[in-house]
């Protein structure tokens, strides 16, 4: 199944989850995918959402809800594209890393000199 979330910093995401099931039966695979798309919108809100995909722990996640449901094997997050990135603001980005509101302008030397 696939899944667009918006992340905590405004990105927007498109998650690709697959797993692999057999003999499921429609309904029961309705479920899992519900189940699936649950899981990942939570595990997105952290702020931790790169080493959890780099890990595969979203995938155990998965994997561990649905046994309930139907049977599971190779479960995991196989493409994460990013749909939409946030504007770019200098002045938030500066407040984030304190160093105020700065003018941005250089300081002493670094002006440089007038060429004719």
């Amino acid at each position: 199944s696939y899944i667009d979330i918006k992340t905590t910093n405004d990105y927007l995401l498109h998650l690709f989850c697959i797993c692999k099931t057999s003999y499921a039966q429609h309904q029961q695979i309705r479920q899992i995918q519900k189940k699936m798309k649950e899981i990942v919108t939570q595990e997105v809100q952290t702020n931790d959402l790169k080493n959890k995909l780099i890990l595969g722990s979203i995938g155990t996640d998965i994997e561990k809800s649905c046994q309930s449901i139907y049977l599971l094997h190779e479960v995991f997050v196989r493409k994460v594209k990013l749909l939409k990135k946030p504007k770019f603001e200098l002045g938030k980005l500066m407040e984030q890393h304190g160093e105020g509101s700065s003018s941005g302008k250089a300081i002493g030397d670094e002006t440089g000199a007038e060429v004719e």
